[in-house]
């Protein structure tokens, strides 16, 4: 009966230490990442997550013709660098920020309607033997209608 309420109890504590991580990413891509699609509408998507340097995230997103997108992707301090790969459906890498001084931003256009695949690679930069960084990692889409 102890060990029944036991694990209860730790089983609460991780339920509700997750929703707590999940809202600070949240808190994290409205304060930080939304404002880095400018002019963009935002699209409503709050893609946020806790990561660990050396981990890596994907998101499949759908893009149509005709409208001028931006991907940004943001992350807390403690995380030294952020890759993003875009890749199409033929595993074609259609842009990597590694390329552009790993910026934030990537502004495109595609010529057809496709599902695109978003790589998220924290690098590890932490020395041997130390406990590597964590943090929010946010990845936000905004949209421009063609007039």
């Amino acid at each position: 009966m102890k060990i029944l309420r036991i694990f209860s109890a730790v089983a609460v504590f991780l339920i509700f230490s997750g929703i707590s991580v999940n809202g600070q990413c949240k808190a994290f891509a409205k304060k930080i990442c939304l404002p880095e699609l400018e002019s963009y509408t935002h699209d409503g998507n709050y893609h946020a997550a806790l990561l660990v340097e050396g981990e890596e995230a994907e998101l499949f997103k759908t893009f149509y013709s005709d409208m001028e997108y931006r991907l940004a992707v943001c992350g807390e301090e403690a995380l030294s660098r952020i890759e993003f790969i875009v890749l199409d459906a033929n595993k074609n890498v259609l842009f990597t920020n590694k390329d552009t001084n790993y910026s934030r931003t990537w502004d495109f256009k595609l010529q057809s309607s496709q599902q695109l695949r978003v790589i998220i690679k924290v690098s590890s930069t932490a020395p041997q033997g130390t406990a590597p960084a964590s943090g929010c990692v946010s990845i936000m889409f905004g949209f421009k209608i063609k007039s």
